[in-house]
Protein backbone atom coordinates (compact mmCIF):
# COMPACT_ATOMS: atom_id res chain seq x y z
CA UNK A 1 0.00 0.00 0.00
CA UNK A 2 2.99 2.30 0.63
CA UNK A 3 4.18 1.96 -3.01
CA UNK A 4 0.68 2.60 -4.35
CA UNK A 5 0.30 5.69 -2.19
CA UNK A 6 3.66 7.02 -3.43
CA UNK A 7 2.62 6.49 -7.07
CA UNK A 8 -0.69 8.27 -6.43
CA UNK A 9 1.05 11.17 -4.67
CA UNK A 10 3.32 11.81 -7.66
CA UNK A 11 0.39 12.31 -10.03
CA UNK A 12 -1.55 14.32 -7.43
CA UNK A 13 1.55 16.50 -6.84
CA UNK A 14 1.48 17.63 -10.48
CA UNK A 15 -2.20 18.53 -10.22
CA UNK A 16 -1.70 20.09 -6.79
CA UNK A 17 1.09 22.41 -7.96
CA UNK A 18 -0.85 23.42 -11.09
CA UNK A 19 -4.01 24.51 -9.26
CA UNK A 20 -4.95 27.36 -7.00
CA UNK A 21 -6.31 25.36 -4.07
CA UNK A 22 -8.19 28.27 -2.54
CA UNK A 23 -10.45 28.19 -5.65
CA UNK A 24 -9.99 24.69 -7.17
CA UNK A 25 -9.14 22.53 -4.13
CA UNK A 26 -12.73 21.30 -3.88
CA UNK A 27 -12.70 20.30 -7.56
CA UNK A 28 -9.45 18.32 -7.15
CA UNK A 29 -10.71 16.60 -4.00
CA UNK A 30 -14.06 15.72 -5.64
CA UNK A 31 -12.36 14.33 -8.76
CA UNK A 32 -9.91 12.28 -6.66
CA UNK A 33 -12.74 10.73 -4.67
CA UNK A 34 -14.52 9.88 -7.93
CA UNK A 35 -11.64 8.24 -9.81
CA UNK A 36 -10.25 6.45 -6.73
CA UNK A 37 -13.66 5.08 -5.77
CA UNK A 38 -13.46 6.72 -2.34
CA UNK A 39 -16.76 7.70 -0.65
CA UNK A 40 -17.38 11.41 -0.64
CA UNK A 41 -17.36 13.21 2.72
CA UNK A 42 -19.03 16.59 2.02
CA UNK A 43 -18.84 17.70 5.67
CA UNK A 44 -15.07 17.16 5.91
CA UNK A 45 -14.60 18.74 2.48
CA UNK A 46 -16.53 21.89 3.42
CA UNK A 47 -14.83 22.06 6.84
CA UNK A 48 -11.40 21.88 5.24
CA UNK A 49 -12.10 24.56 2.65
CA UNK A 50 -13.88 27.04 4.91
CA UNK A 51 -12.98 30.56 3.95
CA UNK A 52 -11.65 31.71 7.36
CA UNK A 53 -8.41 31.85 9.28
CA UNK A 54 -9.24 28.77 11.35
CA UNK A 55 -9.53 26.37 8.43
CA UNK A 56 -6.85 23.72 7.79
CA UNK A 57 -5.99 25.28 4.41
CA UNK A 58 -3.95 28.04 6.01
CA UNK A 59 -2.76 26.15 9.09
CA UNK A 60 -2.12 22.59 7.91
CA UNK A 61 -2.14 22.72 4.13
CA UNK A 62 -3.75 20.28 1.72
CA UNK A 63 -1.74 17.14 2.57
CA UNK A 64 -3.39 16.37 5.96
CA UNK A 65 -6.82 16.34 4.34
CA UNK A 66 -5.55 14.32 1.36
CA UNK A 67 -4.00 11.64 3.59
CA UNK A 68 -6.84 11.40 6.08
CA UNK A 69 -9.92 11.56 3.93
CA UNK A 70 -8.75 10.21 0.54
CA UNK A 71 -5.49 8.23 0.37
CA UNK A 72 -6.08 6.23 3.57
CA UNK A 73 -9.40 5.05 2.13
CA UNK A 74 -8.04 3.87 -1.25
CA UNK A 75 -8.54 0.10 -1.73
CA UNK A 76 -6.88 -0.38 -5.13
CA UNK A 77 -10.11 -1.05 -7.01
CA UNK A 78 -9.80 1.87 -9.38
CA UNK A 79 -8.66 2.50 -12.93
CA UNK A 80 -5.06 3.75 -12.86
CA UNK A 81 -5.25 5.12 -16.39
CA UNK A 82 -8.39 7.11 -15.59
CA UNK A 83 -6.79 8.45 -12.37
CA UNK A 84 -3.64 9.52 -14.21
CA UNK A 85 -5.67 11.07 -17.02
CA UNK A 86 -7.64 13.18 -14.54
CA UNK A 87 -4.41 14.51 -12.94
CA UNK A 88 -2.91 15.01 -16.40
CA UNK A 89 -5.89 17.06 -17.49
CA UNK A 90 -5.46 19.40 -14.49
CA UNK A 91 -1.76 20.05 -15.00
CA UNK A 92 -1.04 19.60 -18.74
CA UNK A 93 -2.65 22.82 -19.93
CA UNK A 94 -0.45 24.91 -17.64
CA UNK A 95 2.86 23.05 -18.07
CA UNK A 96 2.87 21.32 -21.48
CA UNK A 97 5.20 23.01 -23.94
CA UNK A 98 3.56 25.05 -26.68
CA UNK A 99 6.31 24.18 -29.15
CA UNK A 100 5.69 21.69 -31.96
CA UNK A 101 6.19 18.12 -30.72
CA UNK A 102 6.62 15.01 -32.86
CA UNK A 103 4.33 13.06 -30.53
CA UNK A 104 0.60 13.36 -29.87
CA UNK A 105 -1.02 14.56 -26.65
CA UNK A 106 -1.92 10.94 -25.88
CA UNK A 107 1.72 9.91 -26.23
CA UNK A 108 2.75 12.90 -24.08
CA UNK A 109 0.28 11.70 -21.45
CA UNK A 110 1.85 8.22 -21.49
CA UNK A 111 5.37 9.68 -21.23
CA UNK A 112 4.14 11.75 -18.26
CA UNK A 113 2.78 8.61 -16.53
CA UNK A 114 6.02 6.75 -17.24
CA UNK A 115 7.93 9.71 -15.73
CA UNK A 116 5.90 9.38 -12.50
CA UNK A 117 6.78 5.67 -12.40
CA UNK A 118 10.52 6.17 -12.96
CA UNK A 119 11.08 9.44 -11.06
CA UNK A 120 12.77 9.68 -7.68
CA UNK A 121 10.72 9.66 -4.48
CA UNK A 122 11.50 13.26 -3.57
CA UNK A 123 9.97 16.59 -4.50
CA UNK A 124 10.09 18.45 -6.80
CA UNK A 125 9.98 15.33 -8.96
CA UNK A 126 12.85 14.64 -11.36
CA UNK A 127 14.03 11.65 -13.38
CA UNK A 128 17.75 10.93 -13.05
CA UNK A 129 20.01 10.21 -16.06
CA UNK A 130 20.11 6.45 -15.30
CA UNK A 131 16.30 6.18 -15.54
CA UNK A 132 16.27 8.36 -18.68
CA UNK A 133 18.75 5.95 -20.23
CA UNK A 134 16.57 2.96 -19.19
CA UNK A 135 13.44 4.57 -20.71
CA UNK A 136 15.20 5.56 -23.95
CA UNK A 137 16.64 2.04 -24.31
CA UNK A 138 13.16 0.59 -23.91
CA UNK A 139 11.80 2.96 -26.58
CA UNK A 140 14.67 2.21 -28.96
CA UNK A 141 14.18 -1.53 -28.48
CA UNK A 142 10.43 -1.19 -29.05
CA UNK A 143 11.09 0.80 -32.25
CA UNK A 144 13.49 -1.89 -33.46
CA UNK A 145 16.40 0.56 -33.75
CA UNK A 146 19.93 0.33 -32.43
CA UNK A 147 20.89 2.05 -29.20
CA UNK A 148 23.26 4.98 -29.64
CA UNK A 149 25.26 4.86 -26.41
CA UNK A 150 27.80 7.47 -27.48
CA UNK A 151 25.06 9.96 -28.31
CA UNK A 152 23.44 9.49 -24.91
CA UNK A 153 26.79 9.79 -23.13
CA UNK A 154 27.29 13.23 -24.66
CA UNK A 155 23.77 14.22 -23.64
CA UNK A 156 24.33 12.85 -20.12
CA UNK A 157 27.56 14.83 -19.71
CA UNK A 158 25.83 18.04 -20.80
CA UNK A 159 22.93 17.28 -18.45
CA UNK A 160 25.10 16.51 -15.41
CA UNK A 161 26.96 19.79 -15.70
CA UNK A 162 23.76 21.81 -15.28
CA UNK A 163 21.32 19.78 -13.16
CA UNK A 164 20.60 16.47 -11.46
CA UNK A 165 17.82 15.35 -13.81
CA UNK A 166 14.76 16.32 -15.88
CA UNK A 167 11.23 17.29 -14.93
CA UNK A 168 8.22 15.56 -16.51
CA UNK A 169 7.74 18.36 -19.02
CA UNK A 170 11.43 18.40 -19.97
CA UNK A 171 11.27 14.63 -20.55
CA UNK A 172 8.21 15.10 -22.81
CA UNK A 173 10.12 17.80 -24.74
CA UNK A 174 13.11 15.43 -25.06
CA UNK A 175 10.98 12.56 -26.46
CA UNK A 176 8.89 14.92 -28.59
CA UNK A 177 11.97 16.56 -30.10
CA UNK A 178 12.96 13.28 -31.81
CA UNK A 179 16.57 13.62 -30.67
CA UNK A 180 16.80 9.89 -29.93
CA UNK A 181 14.30 8.69 -32.58
CA UNK A 182 15.75 10.15 -35.75
CA UNK A 183 14.68 8.28 -38.87
CA UNK A 184 11.51 6.95 -37.21
CA UNK A 185 8.02 8.02 -38.23
CA UNK A 186 5.51 9.27 -35.72
CA UNK A 187 3.49 6.07 -35.81
CA UNK A 188 6.50 3.92 -34.93
CA UNK A 189 7.40 6.25 -32.03
CA UNK A 190 3.80 6.22 -30.82
CA UNK A 191 3.65 2.40 -30.94
CA UNK A 192 6.95 2.19 -29.02
CA UNK A 193 5.67 4.59 -26.36
CA UNK A 194 2.47 2.58 -26.08
CA UNK A 195 4.41 -0.69 -25.72
CA UNK A 196 6.64 0.74 -22.95
CA UNK A 197 3.56 2.25 -21.31
CA UNK A 198 1.78 -1.11 -21.33
CA UNK A 199 4.78 -2.85 -19.81
CA UNK A 200 5.74 -0.32 -17.15
CA UNK A 201 2.36 1.15 -16.22
CA UNK A 202 -0.25 -1.45 -17.12
CA UNK A 203 2.05 -4.31 -16.06
CA UNK A 204 1.64 -6.00 -19.46
CA UNK A 205 4.38 -8.64 -19.48
CA UNK A 206 3.52 -9.96 -22.94
CA UNK A 207 0.73 -9.58 -25.52
CA UNK A 208 -0.10 -10.87 -28.96
CA UNK A 209 -2.50 -12.86 -31.16
CA UNK A 210 -2.88 -16.64 -30.55
CA UNK A 211 -5.53 -19.34 -31.09
CA UNK A 212 -7.59 -20.55 -28.14
CA UNK A 213 -9.56 -23.78 -27.99
CA UNK A 214 -13.11 -23.40 -26.68
CA UNK A 215 -14.35 -25.39 -23.71
CA UNK A 216 -17.83 -26.10 -25.03
CA UNK A 217 -17.70 -26.19 -28.84
CA UNK A 218 -14.00 -27.15 -28.98
CA UNK A 219 -13.37 -24.82 -31.85
CA UNK A 220 -10.26 -22.71 -32.29
CA UNK A 221 -10.67 -18.90 -32.25
CA UNK A 222 -8.05 -16.16 -32.64
CA UNK A 223 -7.81 -13.90 -29.62
CA UNK A 224 -5.59 -11.03 -28.45
CA UNK A 225 -3.87 -12.21 -25.27
CA UNK A 226 -2.53 -9.84 -22.60
CA UNK A 227 -0.29 -11.29 -19.86
CA UNK A 228 -0.16 -9.39 -16.54
CA UNK A 229 1.42 -10.37 -13.20
CA UNK A 230 -1.60 -12.39 -12.00
CA UNK A 231 -3.94 -12.70 -14.97
CA UNK A 232 -4.11 -13.44 -18.69
CA UNK A 233 -6.92 -11.55 -20.41
CA UNK A 234 -8.03 -12.26 -23.97
CA UNK A 235 -9.92 -9.92 -26.29
CA UNK A 236 -11.46 -10.05 -29.73
CA UNK A 237 -8.81 -7.61 -31.03
CA UNK A 238 -5.89 -5.55 -29.84
CA UNK A 239 -8.02 -2.46 -29.27
CA UNK A 240 -9.11 -4.14 -26.00
CA UNK A 241 -12.72 -3.09 -26.41
CA UNK A 242 -14.37 -6.53 -26.41
CA UNK A 243 -13.04 -8.65 -23.57
CA UNK A 244 -13.87 -12.35 -23.86
CA UNK A 245 -12.41 -13.72 -20.62
CA UNK A 246 -9.61 -14.03 -18.07
CA UNK A 247 -7.22 -16.77 -17.00
CA UNK A 248 -6.48 -16.22 -13.31
CA UNK A 249 -2.91 -17.15 -12.41
CA UNK A 250 -1.54 -18.18 -9.01
CA UNK A 251 1.27 -20.26 -7.60
CA UNK A 252 -0.58 -23.51 -8.33
CA UNK A 253 -0.78 -22.92 -12.07
CA UNK A 254 1.62 -24.45 -14.54
CA UNK A 255 2.33 -24.34 -18.27
CA UNK A 256 3.57 -27.14 -20.50
CA UNK A 257 4.14 -27.74 -24.18
CA UNK A 258 1.79 -30.05 -26.15
CA UNK A 259 2.48 -32.04 -29.26
CA UNK A 260 0.82 -31.01 -32.50
CA UNK A 261 -2.68 -32.42 -33.00
CA UNK A 262 -5.87 -31.79 -34.93
CA UNK A 263 -3.84 -29.93 -37.50
CA UNK A 264 -2.72 -27.34 -34.92
CA UNK A 265 0.92 -26.67 -34.27
CA UNK A 266 2.93 -24.92 -31.56
CA UNK A 267 0.50 -25.95 -28.83
CA UNK A 268 0.91 -25.44 -25.07
CA UNK A 269 -1.36 -25.96 -22.06
CA UNK A 270 -2.09 -23.67 -19.15
CA UNK A 271 -3.29 -25.65 -16.13
CA UNK A 272 -5.18 -23.95 -13.29
CA UNK A 273 -7.07 -25.44 -10.36
CA UNK A 274 -10.48 -25.32 -12.01
CA UNK A 275 -9.69 -25.15 -15.72
CA UNK A 276 -7.09 -25.85 -18.37
CA UNK A 277 -6.56 -23.80 -21.51
CA UNK A 278 -5.08 -25.03 -24.80
CA UNK A 279 -3.31 -22.31 -26.79
CA UNK A 280 -1.74 -22.36 -30.22
CA UNK A 281 1.04 -19.90 -31.02
CA UNK A 282 1.89 -18.69 -34.49
CA UNK A 283 5.35 -20.28 -34.49
CA UNK A 284 7.75 -22.11 -32.25
CA UNK A 285 9.53 -18.94 -31.20
CA UNK A 286 6.29 -17.31 -30.05
CA UNK A 287 5.29 -20.55 -28.32
CA UNK A 288 8.55 -20.69 -26.40
CA UNK A 289 8.36 -16.96 -25.49
CA UNK A 290 4.80 -17.37 -24.14
CA UNK A 291 5.62 -20.53 -22.17
CA UNK A 292 8.67 -18.83 -20.65
CA UNK A 293 6.75 -15.61 -19.85
CA UNK A 294 3.83 -17.49 -18.23
CA UNK A 295 6.16 -19.76 -16.25
CA UNK A 296 8.14 -16.73 -15.06
CA UNK A 297 4.93 -15.03 -13.94
CA UNK A 298 3.83 -18.14 -12.00
CA UNK A 299 7.24 -18.40 -10.37
CA UNK A 300 7.00 -14.74 -9.30
CA UNK A 301 3.58 -15.41 -7.82
CA UNK A 302 4.92 -18.38 -5.90
CA UNK A 303 7.83 -16.34 -4.56
CA UNK A 304 5.64 -13.30 -3.86
CA UNK A 305 7.95 -11.02 -5.91
CA UNK A 306 6.79 -7.98 -7.88
CA UNK A 307 6.81 -7.85 -11.70
CA UNK A 308 10.24 -7.81 -13.36
CA UNK A 309 10.14 -4.18 -14.41
CA UNK A 310 9.12 -3.05 -10.90
CA UNK A 311 11.73 -5.30 -9.32
CA UNK A 312 14.31 -3.95 -11.76
CA UNK A 313 13.30 -0.37 -10.93
CA UNK A 314 13.61 -1.10 -7.20
CA UNK A 315 17.02 -2.68 -7.74
CA UNK A 316 18.14 0.33 -9.76
CA UNK A 317 16.99 2.64 -6.97
CA UNK A 318 18.71 0.52 -4.35
CA UNK A 319 21.82 0.46 -6.50
CA UNK A 320 21.72 4.24 -6.87
CA UNK A 321 21.19 4.63 -3.13
CA UNK A 322 24.03 2.21 -2.51
CA UNK A 323 26.26 4.07 -4.97
CA UNK A 324 25.24 7.38 -3.39
CA UNK A 325 25.98 6.02 0.08
CA UNK A 326 29.28 4.62 -1.18
CA UNK A 327 30.04 7.93 -2.85
CA UNK A 328 29.19 9.81 0.35
CA UNK A 329 31.28 7.31 2.33
CA UNK A 330 34.07 7.71 -0.21
CA UNK A 331 33.80 11.50 0.02
CA UNK A 332 33.83 11.21 3.80
CA UNK A 333 36.87 8.93 3.63
CA UNK A 334 38.49 11.29 1.13
CA UNK A 335 37.84 14.18 3.48
CA UNK A 336 39.22 12.15 6.36
CA UNK A 337 42.24 11.18 4.24
CA UNK A 338 42.63 14.76 3.14
CA UNK A 339 42.36 15.91 6.76
CA UNK A 340 44.80 13.17 7.82
CA UNK A 341 47.08 14.12 4.92
CA UNK A 342 46.91 17.78 5.93
CA UNK A 343 47.64 16.79 9.51
CA UNK A 344 50.54 14.61 8.30
CA UNK A 345 51.76 17.48 6.15
CA UNK A 346 51.56 19.76 9.17
CA UNK A 347 53.35 17.15 11.28
CA UNK A 348 55.99 16.69 8.57
CA UNK A 349 56.33 20.45 8.29
CA UNK A 350 56.64 20.65 12.07
CA UNK A 351 59.23 17.83 12.06
CA UNK A 352 61.06 19.54 9.18
CA UNK A 353 61.07 22.80 11.07
CA UNK A 354 62.19 20.98 14.20
CA UNK A 355 64.98 19.26 12.23
CA UNK A 356 65.97 22.57 10.71
CA UNK A 357 65.86 24.17 14.14
CA UNK A 358 67.87 21.23 15.58
CA UNK A 359 70.38 21.52 12.73
CA UNK A 360 70.56 25.25 13.27
CA UNK A 361 71.00 24.70 17.00
CA UNK A 362 73.65 22.05 16.35
CA UNK A 363 75.47 24.40 13.97
CA UNK A 364 75.08 27.20 16.47
CA UNK A 365 76.34 24.95 19.27
CA UNK A 366 79.29 23.84 17.12
CA UNK A 367 79.99 27.45 16.31
CA UNK A 368 79.71 28.33 20.00
CA UNK A 369 81.97 25.37 20.88
CA UNK A 370 84.61 26.51 18.42
CA UNK A 371 84.18 30.05 19.57
CA UNK A 372 84.41 28.92 23.20
CA UNK A 373 87.54 26.93 22.40
CA UNK A 374 89.10 29.96 20.72
CA UNK A 375 87.97 32.13 23.62
CA UNK A 376 89.45 29.67 26.12
CA UNK A 377 92.73 29.68 24.22
CA UNK A 378 92.70 33.46 24.07
CA UNK A 379 91.71 33.62 27.74
CA UNK A 380 94.50 31.21 28.66
CA UNK A 381 96.98 33.34 26.76
CA UNK A 382 95.57 36.48 28.36
CA UNK A 383 95.75 34.90 31.80
CA UNK A 384 99.37 33.97 31.22
CA UNK A 385 100.10 37.52 30.12
CA UNK A 386 98.04 38.82 33.03
CA UNK A 387 99.91 36.60 35.47
CA UNK A 388 103.18 37.94 34.15
CA UNK A 389 101.91 41.47 34.46
CA UNK A 390 100.56 40.76 37.96
CA UNK A 391 103.94 39.39 39.00
CA UNK A 392 105.62 42.47 37.56
CA UNK A 393 103.06 44.72 39.25
CA UNK A 394 103.57 42.99 42.56
CA UNK A 395 107.27 43.60 42.32
CA UNK A 396 106.59 47.21 41.47
CA UNK A 397 104.09 47.41 44.33
CA UNK A 398 106.67 46.02 46.79
CA UNK A 399 109.07 48.72 45.72
CA UNK A 400 106.30 51.26 45.85
CA UNK A 401 105.23 50.10 49.33
CA UNK A 402 108.77 50.58 50.54
CA UNK A 403 108.72 54.08 49.12
CA UNK A 404 105.27 54.69 50.61
CA UNK A 405 106.50 53.52 54.01
CA UNK A 406 109.21 56.15 53.89
CA UNK A 407 106.64 58.70 52.83
CA UNK A 408 104.34 57.59 55.63
CA UNK A 409 107.03 58.08 58.24
CA UNK A 410 107.76 61.48 56.77
CA UNK A 411 104.04 62.26 56.92
CA UNK A 412 103.87 61.23 60.58
CA UNK A 413 106.65 63.64 61.35
CA UNK A 414 104.83 66.37 59.44
CA UNK A 415 101.64 65.58 61.31
CA UNK A 416 103.39 65.93 64.64
CA UNK A 417 104.65 69.34 63.53
CA UNK A 418 101.18 70.24 62.32
CA UNK A 419 99.74 69.13 65.67
CA UNK A 420 101.97 71.55 67.46
CA UNK A 421 100.98 74.38 65.11
CA UNK A 422 97.30 73.43 65.58
CA UNK A 423 97.63 73.68 69.36
CA UNK A 424 99.11 77.15 68.93
CA UNK A 425 96.26 78.10 66.60
CA UNK A 426 93.74 76.81 69.17
CA UNK A 427 95.36 78.91 71.85
CA UNK A 428 95.14 81.96 69.55
CA UNK A 429 91.47 81.16 68.88
CA UNK A 430 90.81 80.78 72.60
CA UNK A 431 92.45 84.14 73.33
CA UNK A 432 90.45 85.73 70.50
CA UNK A 433 87.21 84.37 71.99
CA UNK A 434 88.13 85.81 75.42
CA UNK A 435 88.79 89.21 73.81
CA UNK A 436 85.46 88.97 72.03
CA UNK A 437 83.72 88.19 75.32
CA UNK A 438 85.34 91.23 76.99
CA UNK A 439 84.29 93.52 74.13
CA UNK A 440 80.77 92.06 74.19
CA UNK A 441 80.52 92.79 77.94
CA UNK A 442 81.73 96.36 77.44
CA UNK A 443 79.28 96.90 74.64
CA UNK A 444 76.45 95.55 76.80
CA UNK A 445 77.34 97.90 79.61
CA UNK A 446 77.34 100.88 77.25
CA UNK A 447 73.98 99.85 75.90
CA UNK A 448 72.52 99.64 79.43
CA UNK A 449 73.81 103.12 80.25
CA UNK A 450 72.41 104.48 77.00
CA UNK A 451 69.07 102.93 77.77
CA UNK A 452 68.97 104.45 81.26
CA UNK A 453 69.84 107.92 79.88
CA UNK A 454 67.11 107.69 77.31
CA UNK A 455 64.58 106.71 80.02
CA UNK A 456 65.69 109.63 82.16
CA UNK A 457 65.35 112.06 79.21
CA UNK A 458 61.88 110.86 78.53
CA UNK A 459 60.93 111.34 82.16
CA UNK A 460 62.31 114.90 82.13
CA UNK A 461 60.35 115.62 78.95
CA UNK A 462 57.15 114.51 80.63
CA UNK A 463 57.86 116.69 83.61
CA UNK A 464 58.40 119.69 81.29
CA UNK A 465 55.04 119.05 79.65
CA UNK A 466 53.40 118.93 83.06
CA UNK A 467 55.10 122.12 84.12
CA UNK A 468 53.77 124.01 81.08
CA UNK A 469 50.26 123.33 82.22
CA UNK A 470 50.81 124.77 85.72
CA UNK A 471 49.70 128.26 86.77
CA UNK A 472 51.51 131.39 85.76
CA UNK A 473 52.87 131.69 89.27
CA UNK A 474 54.53 128.38 89.05
CA UNK A 475 55.76 129.04 85.53
CA UNK A 476 58.72 131.11 86.68
CA UNK A 477 59.74 128.55 89.16
CA UNK A 478 59.28 125.91 86.60
CA UNK A 479 61.23 127.95 84.14
CA UNK A 480 64.13 128.01 86.56
CA UNK A 481 63.82 124.36 87.11
CA UNK A 482 63.57 123.93 83.35
CA UNK A 483 66.80 125.78 82.86
CA UNK A 484 68.43 123.64 85.50
CA UNK A 485 67.07 120.58 83.84
CA UNK A 486 68.08 121.80 80.40
CA UNK A 487 71.61 122.19 81.65
CA UNK A 488 71.36 118.74 83.16
CA UNK A 489 69.93 117.54 79.85
CA UNK A 490 72.81 119.04 77.96
CA UNK A 491 75.19 117.34 80.34
CA UNK A 492 73.28 114.09 79.81
CA UNK A 493 73.38 114.63 76.05
CA UNK A 494 77.10 115.16 76.21
CA UNK A 495 77.40 111.98 78.25
CA UNK A 496 75.16 110.21 75.70
CA UNK A 497 77.37 111.41 72.86
CA UNK A 498 80.37 110.20 74.80
CA UNK A 499 78.69 106.84 75.28
CA UNK A 500 77.89 106.74 71.56
CA UNK A 501 81.54 107.32 70.75
CA UNK A 502 82.54 104.63 73.18
CA UNK A 503 79.98 102.29 71.63
CA UNK A 504 81.38 102.91 68.16
CA UNK A 505 84.89 102.26 69.44
CA UNK A 506 83.61 99.03 71.03
CA UNK A 507 82.03 98.04 67.70
CA UNK A 508 85.29 98.66 65.89
CA UNK A 509 87.09 96.58 68.49
CA UNK A 510 84.40 93.91 68.08
CA UNK A 511 84.91 93.85 64.31
CA UNK A 512 88.68 93.46 64.77
CA UNK A 513 88.16 90.64 67.26
CA UNK A 514 85.62 89.03 64.90
CA UNK A 515 88.13 89.15 62.06
CA UNK A 516 90.75 87.60 64.31
CA UNK A 517 88.23 84.95 65.32
CA UNK A 518 87.40 84.20 61.65
CA UNK A 519 91.11 84.03 60.87
CA UNK A 520 91.65 81.65 63.79
CA UNK A 521 88.57 79.59 62.70
CA UNK A 522 89.91 79.40 59.14
CA UNK A 523 93.26 78.30 60.47
CA UNK A 524 91.53 75.72 62.62
CA UNK A 525 89.49 74.49 59.64
CA UNK A 526 92.62 74.34 57.52
CA UNK A 527 94.28 72.27 60.21
CA UNK A 528 91.23 70.07 60.43
CA UNK A 529 91.36 69.46 56.68
CA UNK A 530 95.03 68.69 56.85
CA UNK A 531 94.52 66.31 59.72
CA UNK A 532 91.60 64.59 57.91
CA UNK A 533 93.73 64.42 54.76
CA UNK A 534 96.54 62.79 56.73
CA UNK A 535 94.34 59.74 57.62
CA UNK A 536 92.79 61.26 60.80
CA UNK A 537 95.68 60.73 63.22
CA UNK A 538 94.70 63.72 65.39
CA UNK A 539 91.22 64.84 66.59
CA UNK A 540 90.84 68.60 66.83
CA UNK A 541 89.83 70.27 70.07
CA UNK A 542 86.75 72.46 69.49
CA UNK A 543 85.34 75.16 71.80
CA UNK A 544 82.43 74.12 73.98
CA UNK A 545 78.90 75.50 73.90
CA UNK A 546 78.28 79.11 75.04
CA UNK A 547 75.77 80.44 77.54
CA UNK A 548 72.78 82.26 76.10
CA UNK A 549 73.30 85.98 75.51
CA UNK A 550 70.94 88.93 75.61
CA UNK A 551 70.81 91.11 72.49
CA UNK A 552 69.77 94.79 72.61
CA UNK A 553 67.65 96.68 70.12
CA UNK A 554 70.51 99.07 69.22
CA UNK A 555 73.16 96.65 68.09
CA UNK A 556 74.49 93.12 68.04
CA UNK A 557 76.26 93.43 71.43
CA UNK A 558 75.42 90.69 73.92
CA UNK A 559 75.70 90.39 77.69
CA UNK A 560 74.82 87.99 80.47
CA UNK A 561 72.19 88.29 83.25
CA UNK A 562 74.83 89.12 85.87
CA UNK A 563 76.23 91.96 83.73
CA UNK A 564 72.72 93.29 83.20
CA UNK A 565 72.03 93.35 86.97
CA UNK A 566 75.40 95.08 87.61
CA UNK A 567 74.64 97.77 85.03
CA UNK A 568 71.14 98.33 86.44
CA UNK A 569 72.64 98.95 89.89
CA UNK A 570 75.21 101.36 88.36
CA UNK A 571 72.47 103.32 86.52
CA UNK A 572 70.36 103.56 89.63
CA UNK A 573 73.35 104.94 91.59
CA UNK A 574 74.08 107.55 88.88
CA UNK A 575 70.43 108.55 88.81
CA UNK A 576 70.30 109.09 92.54
CA UNK A 577 73.51 111.23 92.42
CA UNK A 578 72.14 113.45 89.65
CA UNK A 579 68.91 114.12 91.53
Amino acid sequence: MGGLKEELLKAIWHAFTALDLDRSGKVLSHNLCTVLNVPHDPVALEEHFRDDDEGPVSNQGYMPYLNKFILEKVQGNFDKVEFNRMCWTLCAKKNLSKSLLLISDEDAFKVWVIFNFLSEDKYPLIIVPEEIEYFLKKLTEAMGAGWQQEQFDHYKIALNTSREGLSAWELIDLIGSGQFSKGMDRQTVSMAINEVFNELILDVLKQGYMLKKGHKRKNWTERWFVLKPNIISYYVSEDLRDKKGDIMLDGNCCVEALPDKDGKKCLFLIKCLDKSFEISASDKKKKQEWIQAIQTTVNLLRAGNPPPHKEARQKRKELRQKLLAEQEELERQMKELQTANENKQKELETVRKQLEAAAARAAEEEKKRLQTQVELQDRFSLELEREKMVRQKMEEQVAQKSSELEQYLQRVRELEEMYKQLQEALEDEKQARQDEETVRKLQARLLEEESAKRAELEKWHLQQQQAIQMTEAEKQELENQRLIKERALQVAMQQLEQLELERKEALEQYEEVKKKLETAANNTKSWKDKVAHHEGLIRLIEPGSKNPHLITNWGPAAFTEAELEQRQKSWKGKKATSE
